[in-house]
């Protein structure tokens, strides 16, 4: 059996336990043989080697399936779906179903854009997991010419489908985040670097939209008003993790934030165009505002 047989299968153990809740040992047999058809692959399988799946399920993915001896099923205890979690499954997911249709071109169409720099991912981690300094070429965007800066790293932040470095500048100890796709080149140097004890990447972006975070200032309370039927979109997919439903009534969705007022944000405002409105706070309202005159004044002109 090829080695990624056993991925395979043991997303198809999870998935086939997730849609149902419990299922027997010869349920999820019969399932993972009708997979097998489906999938062109070897998914048969004892039950001593079921028993080691879970082992590695609970060890690989940190869900826990265990077995009701009153009502023998099988069912997840603990589903630790964190975010790696569920993108490593996400991704196990997606390569499957490329692999089971041969002309998979006729039928996915995927959107044609620049590298995200993921290819910097295993060098970075590892400077990031050994506390490596690494000299790091990257181009800003509204620089002529790409620059060199010393820097620890921390982090990997993803955003928008784009993925960022966060780091510290050894030169102005100021935290940034550089964006993997203008990382032209990086190498590590052979100094150390002590991982900032308190340092909580998570609760810096916290109330952030995107990977600006303000030197100054603080979170705000933002109350936007859509349409109905950009609302389901809204509510189906959220415009950030603190967001709120104050109001639904299917003629208008309210809904609250908790964020920095910052330039990625109100980009992602203006994206919505007229069919989302800022009700508070004003200064976020007049900002706004500003940009939509601004943009009137390009079409006047012409």
């Amino acid at each position: 059996m090829a080695k990624q047989d056993y991925l395979f299968r043991h997303l198809n153990i999870i998935k086939k336990l997730r849609r149902s809740k419990e299922a027997t040992f010869n349920e999820i047999i019969e399932y993972l043989k009708g997979e097998s058809d489906f999938q062109d692959r070897y998914f048969k399988i004892s039950n001593r080697t079921f028993q080691r799946d879970l082992n590695e399920i609970r060890s690989l993915f940190k869900i826990d399936i265990q077995y009701n001896f009153s009502t023998k099923v099988y069912y997840i205890a603990d589903d630790q779906q964190s975010d790696l979690n569920n993108r490593m499954l996400e991704s196990i997911d997606t390569i499957n179903s490329l692999k089971i249709i041969s002309d998979v071109n006729n039928y996915m169409f995927f959107e044609k854009r620049k590298a995200n720099g993921t290819h910097h991912f295993h060098g970075l981690l590892h400077a990031i997991k050994n506390r490596i300094i690494i000299n790091l070429i990257h181009q800003k965007f509204d620089d002529d010419e790409p620059l060199k800066r010393l820097v620890e790293p921390y982090a990997l932040k993803e955003s928008k489908g784009r993925w960022y470095l966060f780091a510290k500048d050894t030169k102005d100890k100021r935290l940034k985040t550089f964006g993997l796709d203008r990382v032209i080149d990086f190498e590590n140097t052979s100094s150390r670097f002590d991982y900032p004890r308190n340092l909580d990447v998570n609760e810096i972006f916290r109330h952030c939209f995107g990977v600006i975070n303000p030197d100054t200032g603080n979170p705000e309370e933002i109350i936007l008003s859509s349409q109905p039927e950009q609302g389901k979109y809204i509510k189906s997919y959220p415009i950030h993790e603190s967001q709120t439903i104050i109001k639904d009534d299917g003629e208008e969705l309210l809904i609250k934030l908790y964020l920095y007022i910052t330039y990625d944000l109100i980009m992602e405002i203006l994206s919505y165009g007229e069919s989302v409105k800022i009700v508070s706070p004003k200064k976020l309202k007049d900002e706004i505002t500003g940009k939509y005159r601004n943009a009137l004044k390009l079409y006047e002109k012409h």
